[in-house]
């Protein structure tokens, strides 16, 4: 395996490798950072631009569009608190904090380290015992999946902590949204009013970009007209430091690892792994209460979660032929146009394809380490345009990322709605959080809930007679008593 590795390494520096894995990284980067314009899109975008390639280069690029992307989120939810993909949802709870704070750079930092960390560790997972992580997943089922989305949903009530009936106010409203479409067994139209466009769903890409996005431009708008000078936003130019390092490894580290569990199960993508990995740090942390306040490995976890999963997802791509998630779906599609057949005999029959696809992934997450630090400076400089120019150029990359999901202005209209949704929502004091989880929670709990009820005749039982869905039970009851225990002592230490 040695030997195929530093062929492999020599591929990934080879001239006819490297450039293109340098364009996919910092192409990923820049369309995660644009809201809406998601890691998935990008890699889509980019496939048939492989058809003429050799199959080490066109995978590589691939694949540094797939980790530049999931990186290139955290720059968007960091400086402006939207999001550039799903997977950074997690990332605005401390990540903007730091930023409104004036540690924008500080921010940047921790999260290029972070997503590195995450990165690394899933690709070393991947490179080491894939086929182990392959046979675990082969073991979800129906219940194992409704476990793990039933577990997820528990972290409405830790990201809301501050108030636990408005967080599961806010969670009841996504799972309604969650709701709209298609019964996903018998096929039967719910709450589409005879509006074709509902029919698929209501996609979770434009309810993103209104709840973070243009929510926040509209407080934005609110505080310009209240202010008689618009204040230019100040940053200091300070990374983080040896402190910050000390305090944020073990949890990287931990997320990173979990992430790549995570990112092995089909169907459960970055976003899932990274609330599930902030909360998971919330859960254990001394200090808790700073989760949500800038807190240094609340943005750790969240970024080295999500960034965990492109090692994990495709484990079960090389090793089964199953893609982990939407992009790993893409990378399967790439497969199969240059010839390649995932699977056990992927590594027998064209192991320099593989061994130099895993090489670069390592390469890869490096090139992504060096881009998001020596970047930073130019980043930063985003808060300190002026508010008058900068929202109008929000509500405009806002409105064409909700249009570019699937060229309908009914997603831009879904988007509007879901601003204005979370501007009311935040005057009274209700996290969009809960609602955004709910939303991609939902129709993974529903479905998979149903699934194991007909396998089990309408019995329950499947909850304590699977091993790994008990498990997640247990975590999900644990989850919620803990933060529970948790409020009560801080309530206890209010009355002291």
């Amino acid at each position: 395996m040695f030997e195929h590795l530093i062929n492999g390494l020599l591929t990934a520096f080879s001239p006819a490798v490297f450039p293109v894995l340098i364009f996919g990284v910092v192409g990923g980067i820049v369309l995660g950072a644009l809201p809406g314009l998601t890691a998935t899109m990008g890699v889509a975008i980019l496939l048939p631009f492989t058809f003429g390639m050799e199959p080490t280069a066109a995978l590589v690029m691939l694949i540094g569009v797939y980790i530049g992307g999931i990186y290139g989120g955290s720059i968007a939810a960091i400086l402006l608190k939207t999001p550039g993909t799903p997977a950074s949802a997690a990332t605005v709870l401390d990540g903007h904090t730091l930023a409104a704070k004036g540690q924008a750079a500080r921010a940047l930092s921790i999260s290029a380290v972070a997503s590195f960390t995450g990165g690394l560790i899933s690709t070393i997972v991947l490179i080491a015992i894939a086929p182990l992580l392959a046979n675990f997943a082969l073991r979800f089922n129906a219940p194992e999946y409704f476990a793990l989305a039933l577990f997820g949903l528990t972290i409405i009530a830790s990201v809301s902590s501050q108030n636990i009936l408005k967080g599961l106010l806010a969670g009841t409203i996504g799972l309604l949204v969650s709701t709209v479409g298609l019964d996903p067994i018998s096929s039967v139209p719910r709450f589409t009013f005879g509006v074709m466009d509902l029919y698929s769903g209501i996609n979770v890409i434009p309810v993103l970009i209104g709840l973070f996005a243009l929510s926040e431009a509209l407080n934005q708008i609110e505080k310009i007209l209240k202010e008689k000078k618009a204040e230019v936003g100040k940053f200091d130019h300070k990374l983080l430091s040896k402190q910050d390092l000390k305090d944020m490894m073990p949890t990287a580290i931990k997320s990173g690892a979990l992430g790549t569990s995570i990112g092995s199960v089909p169907g459960a993508g970055a976003d899932i792994s990274a609330f599930v990995c902030y909360n998971e740090a919330k859960r254990v942390a001394k200090d808790p209460d700073e989760f949500g306040k800038g807190s240094v490995r609340g943005l750790a976890a969240a970024e080295a979660g999500n960034n965990g999963v492109t090692g994990g997802s495709l484990v079960p791509l090389l090793t089964l032929g199953v893609p982990g998630d939407a992009v790993a779906a893409v990378l399967l599609g790439a497969l199969i146009v240059q010839g390649l057949t995932p699977g056990p005999l992927l590594f027998a029959q064209n192991p320099d394809v593989v061994y130099g696809v895993f090489s670069s992934m390592l390469v890869a997450n490096i090139v992504m380490l060096i881009v998001g630090l020596v970047g930073i400076r130019f980043f930063c400089r985003i808060i300190e345009v002026p508010k008058m120019l900068m929202i109008p150029i929000i509500i405009f990359l806002s409105v064409v990322g909700a249009y570019a999901i699937n060229n309908s202005m009914f997603d831009v209209g879904i988007a509007i709605s879901f601003g204005l949704l979370g501007f009311v929502l935040g005057k009274l004091e209700i996290p969009s959080s809960p609602i955004l989880l709910a939303i991609i929670l939902g129709p993974m709990a529903e479905t998979n809930l149903r699934k194991a009820l007909l396998m089990y005749d309408n019995s329950w039982s499947f909850l304590y007679e699977r091993p790994i869905a008990l498990a997640f039970v247990l975590l999900a009851i644990f989850s919620v008593y803990s933060t529970m225990k948790m409020k009560k002592k801080k309530q206890m230490q209010a009355k002291a």
